[in-house]
């Protein structure tokens, strides 16, 4: 059993006297009168020795690695803008390289007949580019005039579908535009009208 000597004392007075202390042997058998210790002799209130080397030290960076992060730094501008333009790019990229393997599906297993009427097309717009002598506008015009006409004739149907959604965007395309330009001209005809109706 350990005793402290001066315990019965009031505190701010066993504090100013230093107090000795009896503390059991390390086989756990208390020698009083071997190990009489004075409280600031005791381990746990002094501080532990200082170590030798401390082994978690980061050794100094060499030539080699502040060369590299000093190319870090320089390039990083450059990486995060070709980081941004990949990832704006790249849902276009990917559509391209889909269509083209799309495109080389079918072209891998055509329909019956499809060869002689892609030549037949293209022979049209070869003929309307040899036509076409002249303006620039012929140019353009005829060759496309003549592909068109020979494609609708072998594929009506297709043919038909993409002037009926043509022929409805340029309507819905020019009411928008009369709308507009008769609010341009007469922009006080439907308040007028609106406070006539209103009592």
């Amino acid at each position: 059993m350990l005793k402290v000597t001066g315990s019965a004392m009031p505190g701010p007075v066993s504090l100013l006297f230093p107090t000795p202390v009896f503390a059991a042997s390390r086989d756990g058998d208390p020698q009083p009168s071997a190990t009489s210790l004075l409280r600031d002799e005791l381990s746990l209130y002094t501080a532990p020795p200082p170590l030798q080397k401390p082994r978690n030290v980061q050794p100094e960076a060499g030539q080699l690695e502040q060369s590299v992060a000093t190319l870090r730094e320089f390039t990083e501008p450059y990486t995060g803008w070709c980081k941004d333009t990949y990832s704006t790019i790249q849902p276009k990229v990917q559509s391209v390289v889909q269509c083209g393997s799309d495109t080389y599906a079918y072209l891998k297993d055509p329909p019956k007949d499809f060869y002689p009427r892609a030549g037949v097309v293209g022979f049209t717009g070869v003929l309307g580019l040899f036509l076409a002598r002249g303006s620039r506008i012929k140019r353009f015009m005829l060759p496309a005039g003549l592909m068109t006409v020979s494609a609708s004739m072998y594929y009506p149907e297709k043919a038909a579908t993409i002037v009926k959604s043509a022929g409805d965007s340029v309507y819905d395309r020019a009411v928008q535009s009369y709308a507009a330009l008769e609010k341009m001209v007469n922009p006080q005809s439907k308040s007028g009208k609106d406070s006539e109706t209103k009592p």
